[in-house]
């Protein structure tokens, strides 16, 4: 898909996305947050949801996670403006809560149809919340229990001919901050998924 219909087709989706009113997070967001960056992208970064800050200042990874997931990134020689960034779940969930599967299901369709535009080399879904629906979406078998995701994190993943590769998500960090060197090395892979 050429540059400028991707940019058609994204501005068509973002309008959907900012007028959605299809679950009860609707009545509680400031904004329903469209994806960020570039939309001919090999990596596409899946986050879960805005957080407090960025559904006020309606941009992705501006409150206390942003910080990290530049240094996190930025380990791997690799800025914002090279990947696109989007959330499973557009909207704010209240008080930080874990998602209902009902609020997943119901904004999947705007992250497929994202990924069908962007058209990436690779998904990068951080977390467990995003690894799960991707590898779901995928058929690629996710792990029946939580605990069970943690080995998947910076494993090359291929199924139904989509490459994913699964990442802590940033927010951890900030409580256990010990673990920040190890994840940058699992982050610093994205640079050999760029080529």
């Amino acid at each position: 898909m050429a540059l400028e219909m991707k940019r058609q087709a994204m501005d068509r989706l973002n309008d959907e996305v900012r007028a959605c009113a299809r679950c009860c997070l609707a009545a509680t967001r400031n904004h329903a947050l469209c994806g960020e960056g570039t939309l001919d992208a090999a990596l596409l970064v899946v986050a879960l949801s805005p957080g407090a800050r960025e559904d006020v200042d309606d941009t992705m990874f501006v409150g206390p996670s942003g910080p990290v997931l530049d240094r996190l990134l930025g380990a791997a020689g690799i800025t914002r403006d090279q990947v696109y960034m989007t959330n499973l779940i557009k909207c704010l969930l209240p008080k930080n809560r874990r998602p209902k599967m009902i609020e997943i299901e119901t904004c999947y369709p705007f992250v497929k149809r994202e990924i069908e535009i962007i058209r990436p080399s690779v998904i990068v879904p951080l977390g467990y919340y995003a690894t799960r629906t991707i590898l779901t979406a995928y058929h690629a078998n996710p792990p029946a229990a939580r605990v069970d995701f943690r080995p998947l994190y910076a494993s090359l993943i291929v199924s139904d001919g989509q490459t994913i590769f699964p990442l802590p998500h940033p927010s951890f960090l900030l409580y256990s901050p010990h673990f920040e060197p190890e994840t940058a090395e699992q982050y610093k892979k994205l640079n050999n998924l760029l080529t």
